[in-house]
């Protein structure tokens, strides 16, 4: 299998991010979105799904970092879309259960090329270290239909709205991790019966 690196940039009038990734990297995290509490979530899916993050966004924060995060989702999408290539040989589908003290999540994902998000986050506060968590569904929405992929977030329980989401996040590279993983006895073919994803 070649390799499994994109490089994507996004400029708008209210963003510009730059986003390096390696699917079969360590696990390298180098980033700065000028959202720290996001660089903090990115850097749990970088570590747990052993992909290597180059990141770079600067955007309107003095409004608030809606256009940041959701912008940031589209364009880590458009680079999991194109590094994953053909689909060819790899386990499509990825699934992790990550407990952090009181939190348990669960998350599912299929790289089937239909987008699709069902997020089930009670969070229990609105906001986490200077971040709206509501931004989270953006950032997810914005991958989801750039990487066409369905995915399935479920806390199943938390009280600190920290470890909920940290477990999301963790969750979240683990399942990444497992889809994307080359299966030996699949030797190149789809995983598919369409023949196709």
């Amino acid at each position: 299998m070649s390799d499994r690196i994109a490089s994507v940039e996004r400029n708008t009038l209210e963003t510009q991010i730059k986003v390096t990734i390696n699917l079969d990297g360590t696990g390298k995290f180098n980033c700065f979105t000028g959202v720290p509490f996001l660089d903090h979530m990115l850097e749990q899916v970088a570590r747990h799904g052993l992909i290597d993050f180059d990141i770079h966004a600067v955007g309107d924060l003095h409004i608030d970092a809606h256009h940041t995060v959701e912008d940031l989702g589209i364009t880590l999408g458009q680079a999991f879309d194109i590094a994953v290539g053909d689909k060819k040989g790899i386990k499509r589908y990825g699934h992790a259960y990550v407990p952090l003290d009181e939190a348990l999540s669960r998350v599912v994902i299929d790289f089937s090329g239909r987008p699709g998000l069902e997020m089930h986050v009670p969070f229990t506060r609105g906001s986490v270290g200077g971040f709206d968590v509501d931004l989270f569904s953006e950032f997810f929405h914005g991958f989801i239909n750039h990487a066409k992929v369905t995915l399935h977030l479920d806390n199943l329980r938390g009280k600190n709205t920290h470890h909920q989401a940290e477990t999301i996040f963790k969750a979240f590279g683990r399942a990444l991790r497992m889809a994307l993983e080359v299966d030996e006895r699949m030797a190149g073919q789809m995983p598919s019966t369409k023949g196709s994803l």
